[in-house]
């Protein structure tokens, strides 16, 4: 399989992103194109020990569900919900306008918004004239979902962008002059400036519908508890499935005078999962390289946050026997030990040199909080007392501490 460091991407290609620019996003996957993403290679101890972050409201469940089952721990702090457009007056205004326009051309974002708009429009008695008027332009869809909701519709559409965002489905309308033409696009929860941007400046006359929008989430206190688990070492991984939720996380962190501190840890440790290059742009502009699967699914992504954190264990034979370092259980000789965040933090740094003296001050660095020399000493004094056999943290003296290996 194909694996990358903590928040650093590695794979066969760079796809788009928007905002980010052209190849700062990498997907990441073994997972061949046709590939079932759900029982085969299924274990319920694949992801013992690891803690993952989970901060979408929908669909959320069967994000949880998919890694409880593999065994990790699961953190829920949606950061953003998704809601109708609040107030259906101005989206029956947005669709009258439609209506009145009768575009020469419709981009369909997702298969959710289309539904809605349609049910929305047949609501207030306008399903029909909607129809008519849609049957008779070019429709333009960014991916199955959306290309599957229209087609419920009754409608077909003239093509599909290469790699399901806005970005690449507005490439593809601007294949042929628009200048002069009328574009509706429907809405994914976010306007998307930069791609209307695009068309108008290519002469289009631009109309946008709103079916939903992403507000911030109300439960904020969970959220700060992620933000929390995220600095001091708490989690191994989080989760995006939208870029609101990326924003809405940095905005909250903002607020609380932990962003710094929290994208240092998605730079540093913390690997952060996005499930398509539109929801990884916000990570990317912040210098966070985070891991996408190449097929933009909820299934794909379990699949590769589950490959990438297996193979991220660190392994190494010692005094005491083999050792597997799996997010915060170590494994020694058949015990399972759970470490404390600063117990990990020290073990990590001390597994990761193989057996190579690692001076105080920088175990003290590796720490989740300050340390002093005698803070590290007695640090070091808890975790010894907490593994099976305290002889595989050895002390040199006036120089550090070392993990034990055989000779």
């Amino acid at each position: 399989m194909t694996t990358a460091a903590p928040s650093r991407a590695a794979g066969p290609g760079p796809v788009d992103a928007v905002g980010a620019g052209l190849g700062a996003v990498q997907a990441v996957s073994s997972v061949p194109a046709d590939a079932d993403t759900s029982a085969p290679g299924f274990r319920p101890d694949q992801l013992e020990g690891f803690r993952i972050g989970v901060t979408s409201d929908r669909r959320s469940d069967d994000l949880i569900a998919a890694f409880e089952r593999r065994g990790a721990e699961v953190t829920h702090a949606p950061t953003i919900r998704m809601s109708g457009a609040g107030d259906d007056g101005m989206l029956e205004e947005e669709t009258r306008a439609i209506i009145a326009a009768r575009p020469d051309i419709l981009l369909a974002t997702t298969s959710f918004g289309m539904r809605r708009w349609i049910e929305a429009a047949d609501a207030v008695g306008l399903g029909d004239e909607l129809h008519e008027v849609l049957e008779h332009g070019r429709i333009y869809v960014r991916g199955p979902k959306a290309r599957g909701a229209i087609r419920a519709a009754g409608l077909d559409d003239h093509g599909m962008s290469e790699r399901e965002t806005t970005t690449s489905m507005v490439d593809l309308v601007l294949k042929q002059p628009v200048d002069g033409l009328t574009v509706a696009v429907q809405l994914h929860g976010y306007t998307d400036e930069s791609q209307l941007a695009r068309l108008s400046a290519a002469g289009a006359r631009v109309l946008t519908v709103a079916p939903y929008r992403w507000t911030m989430h109300e439960d904020t206190g969970r959220v700060l508890r992620l933000i929390e688990g995220i600095c001091t070492g708490g989690l191994d991984a989080v989760t995006f499935t939208s870029a609101p939720a990326v924003e809405a996380l940095f905005a909250i962190a903002a607020e609380a005078g932990r962003l710094e501190a929290l994208q240092s840890a998605f730079r540093e440790s913390v690997v952060a999962a996005a499930v398509g290059p539109v929801t990884a742009a916000p990570l990317v502009e912040a210098g966070i390289l985070p891991i996408v699967p190449d097929r933009f699914r909820m299934g794909a992504l379990i699949r590769l946050t589950c490959e990438h954190l297996e193979s991220s264990a660190l392994r190494l034979d010692t005094v005491g026997g083999p050792l597997e370092l799996r997010g915060r259980v170590a494994r020694i000789g058949g015990t399972a030990v759970p470490l404390g965040p600063v117990s990990l933090a020290l073990f990590r740094a001390l597994v990761a040199a193989e057996g190579a003296i690692v001076p105080r001050d920088a175990l003290a660095g590796a720490a989740p909080e300050p340390l002093d020399p005698h803070a590290v000493d007695m640090a070091i004094s808890r975790l010894r007392s907490a593994l099976p056999d305290p002889r595989i943290v050895a002390t040199v003296i006036k120089r550090g501490y070392r993990i034990a290996v055989p000779a």
